[in-house]
């Protein structure tokens, strides 16, 4: 499905002047008519076909100008906005997009194939919308209010809420939803999309066998916590997993996983458990692996102790540029949580946790690609030596658009290659030559 057929199928949902007002109308007088409390004691499906039938009744004793195809369009949107999320249903039946962006009530836009595209839904109003974000947060036992205007929260499918009001907001409440994939992608797929070339998969797969600790660096939407999913499916079926996040999303399959996620505070200001608590208490929990979906504060500290005490093989993601910058975000972090530790000591904490930092871009063509796998070699003097695997080299743009260029193995045999074959995953030599390149077209 190209974007063009998405937009005209949402175009297609869409109700006139005239439904509207009988959706409005229709919508007031069920309300008067149903026992909402009723509703939760059933499925939603059977909820759905109550309010189809009521909604039937109701324009069968006053009967509106409308055809059948008109009447099944306004019935669905008071099914969604009674049963779901109002107008957001719609964006979030197509499998095309992977973000959706709320900027207020009637400016909504839509992220399909790494292009934003404004969509003609709205909301009735600031309200209606507020009224939908409250719905979203409460559902996972968290609130927004002016006291607490900023949430983080999760839909029944994964997807990754944040919503923001007034008043920090300016111009009215606004939200951002990250599409949860239903379908996960794997490592074979990145390599045919040209994400990654089967040489990058192969030593990705092994270090992550090999239990070496990965730091996977990039920026909003460069495709983080869809390459920490693949690269945590390398993990044995028989290791004990915890992982810790703010609001859940990692699809992680094996059968020995135990998922925390972050609260926040309450309405009195108590209750809150941070990452770095989760992080500390996870310890405590004999886990083979720590997967942390971002380390983002305190926990970082944590997080670089618990890599250099024996628990190998740890996954985290940050926000970062380049694999240097990773590793000065991660240095920050932990002086701005207040530890007294000389930053030289801090740095030798990093270069000994850390083994591959592996960076990712969004580029201007809408793909996401591995740009970078860089390994933490150590300390000469204050400074933390790295020494790139492979990397993207970039040759320019073709008339429509898309990034040329080419991955490049550096050449270096990286230093745990010694190590994962003492522990028995040996890899050949020739996938960090030179000559096993991949040209991106």
């Amino acid at each position: 499905m190209d974007v063009t057929q998405s937009g005209n199928d949402i175009s297609k949902k869409l109700l006139t002047e005239q439904e509207n007002i009988i959706k409005k109308e229709l919508h007031e007088r069920l309300m008067q008519l149903l026992d909402v409390s009723r509703l939760e004691a059933v499925s939603e499906t059977e909820a759905r076909q109550q309010i189809a039938k009521i909604c039937n009744e109701i324009l069968y004793e006053n009967p509106r100008p409308i055809n059948l195809s008109s009447r099944e369009k306004i019935i669905k949107q008071i099914n969604d906005e009674v049963m779901g999320l109002g107008p957001l249903e719609t964006l979030l039946e197509d499998p095309t997009i992977s973000d959706i962006l709320i900027n207020s009530y009637n400016n909504i836009f839509v992220e399909r194939f790494g292009k934003l595209d404004r969509v003609p839904m709205q909301f009735n109003d600031d309200q209606h919308l507020l009224n939908t974000i409250d719905k979203i947060v409460s559902g996972v036992g968290r609130r927004v209010d002016e006291s607490s205007p900023m949430v983080d929260a999760r839909l029944k499918d994964g997807s990754r809420v944040n919503a923001i009001i007034p008043p920090l907001a300016l111009d009215g409440p606004s939200m951002s939803i990250r599409r949860f994939t239903v379908d996960k992608l794997t490592a074979e797929q990145l390599v045919h999309f040209g994400s990654m070339t089967q040489a990058m998969s192969d030593v990705l797969n092994a270090v992550v066998m090999g239990k070496l600790n990965v730091l996977v660096s990039g920026g909003t939407g460069s495709g983080k916590t869809t390459l920490l999913n693949i690269l945590s499916g390398y993990i044995p079926a028989d290791e004990r997993i915890i992982t810790i996040e703010d609001s859940a999303e990692l699809q992680l399959q094996q059968p020995h996983i135990v998922r925390l996620e972050t609260r926040p505070a309450n309405l009195e200001g108590r209750g809150e458990v941070t990452q770095r608590d989760l992080v500390k208490n996870s310890l405590r929990m004999r886990p083979d692996r720590i997967v942390v979906g971002e380390v983002r504060g305190a926990e970082a500290m944590d997080m670089l102790t618990a890599m250099n005490t024996g628990h190998e093989g740890s996954l985290t993601t940050l926000h970062a540029n380049s694999a240097r910058d990773a590793l000065s975000r991660l240095e920050n972090m932990v002086c701005m949580a207040g530890f007294d530790v000389p930053v030289k000591n801090i740095r030798t904490q990093i270069a000994s946790a850390i083994d591959i930092v592996v960076q990712l871009e969004r580029q201007e063509d809408g793909r996401r690609r591995i740009v970078s796998i860089t390994e933490i070699n150590g300390m000469e003097g204050d400074v933390i030596t790295m020494s790139e695997i492979f990397g993207f080299q970039r040759q320019g743009r073709s008339e429509d658009g898309q990034i040329l260029g080419q991955y490049r193995a550096s050449g270096v045999i990286p230093g745990f290659h010694e190590t994962l074959a003492k522990k028995g995953i040996v890899l050949p030599f020739e996938l960090f030559g030179v000559d096993n390149n991949m040209d991106i077209l």
